[in-house]
């Protein structure tokens, strides 16, 4: 690919810059969406997983519920069963009241009615065993009712400490997702505030470069700096400026608390001149390319390969998109990004 150096003493364009802001915000707004929409997957994750023990705690209560409907239907059949037998009891208890009168005054008489005196005696007898008997099933009953009334009391503590629970797992819902909210913010800030002293450091090393620009949270080398034209091996120059960034990042790097998870995204980007050469078949390869060398560089100075993130994207994001040698030099080029993981 061919080369192209920034040239002094031209009358200074301020659209580019213009663009680059612009270019910058958007980034920005971009960057904060990509933070919100984590968040908030990791929050409808944890949200997902209660709201699987709140379903079950829901289904408890209406079986719960219904239980205790279906127990308190038992309950009033075995309280119309009771009021039958009491009436049949009472019934009973007034044939046997007859039947003892009837008796009594047939012992006034002849002992012809012997007989008949003896036929009353056994239904009287009868009527005795209908009544014991309608006795024990109303005690028997009663036990029954007794019980029942005793299951209805504890279906009825269980409902309470279910919807007890289920109030309990709804606050604890809301308590995570606030807390996991603050907890994102928090760490959004001490990452941008780890940012700035990064790129403080590196304006500090690299500055009076034309070649080497800040835009928006980007720290931005023209390719020309580190690379030959059309080759993805960087060159000594290059290599002195990287060194220095390596500095720079492994300073900060020892500032950064361990349980914030930042990584240094390095993005190789081309111009939008085609490239078809065995190696690089086309500007996709030759960026990528590009980005792998410099993070294998960064590596051998003593970054953490884990921090690193490089990526290639040939010529399709471009800061000018004229076809002009000034915007192919702007487009081809290396952006340092020091961001969340």
């Amino acid at each position: 690919m061919p080369s192209s150096r920034s040239r002094r003493g031209q009358v200074t364009n301020y659209w580019p810059g213009f663009v680059d802001a612009l270019s910058s915000l958007l980034l920005v707004i971009i960057f904060l969406l990509s933070l919100f929409m984590l968040a908030q997957f990791f929050l409808g994750q944890q949200i997902k997983g209660k709201d699987t023990a709140l379903t079950q705690l829901n289904t408890q209560i209406a079986e719960l519920t219904n239980m205790l409907q279906l127990e308190r239907s038992n309950g009033a059949d075995l309280q119309s069963q009771i009021a039958n037998l009491t009436a049949t009891l009472a019934s009973t208890q007034s044939e046997k009241d007859k039947l003892s009168g009837q008796v009594a005054a047939l012992g006034a008489g002849t002992g012809g009615k012997d007989a008949v005196i003896a036929g009353l005696n056994s239904q009287l007898d009868n009527q005795k065993q209908l009544s014991a008997e309608a006795d024990a099933q109303v005690a028997l009953l009663n036990q029954q009712l007794a019980a029942l009334r005793t299951q209805i009391g504890a279906l009825e503590t269980a409902l309470n400490a279910s919807e007890a629970k289920d109030t309990q797992s709804k606050t604890a819902i809301a308590d995570l997702g606030r807390r996991l909210n603050l907890a994102l913010a928090q760490r959004v800030q001490d990452l941008s505030r780890y940012r700035s002293d990064f790129f403080g450091r590196l304006r500090q090393v690299l500055e009076n470069r034309a070649d080497i620009h800040v835009v928006g949270d980007r720290f931005v080398f023209q390719s020309e700096l580190l690379f030959p034209a059309g080759q993805a091996t960087i060159s000594d120059d290059g290599k002195a400026e990287l060194a220095s960034l390596a500095d720079a990042l492994k300073q900060i790097a020892a500032e950064i608390p361990p349980d914030i998870n930042w990584v240094l995204r390095i993005d190789g980007h081309t111009d939008k001149r085609p490239i078809s050469t065995p190696q690089f078949p086309s500007n996709w390869e030759l960026s990528a390319a590009r980005a792998i060398s410099v993070a294998k560089f960064l590596v051998s100075q003593g970054i953490d390969p884990t921090r690193l993130v490089p990526a290639g994207f040939g010529e399709f994001k471009p800061i000018d998109p004229a076809d002009t040698p000034e915007a192919y030099a702007k487009n081809r080029r290396i952006e340092f990004r020091l961001t969340d993981g």
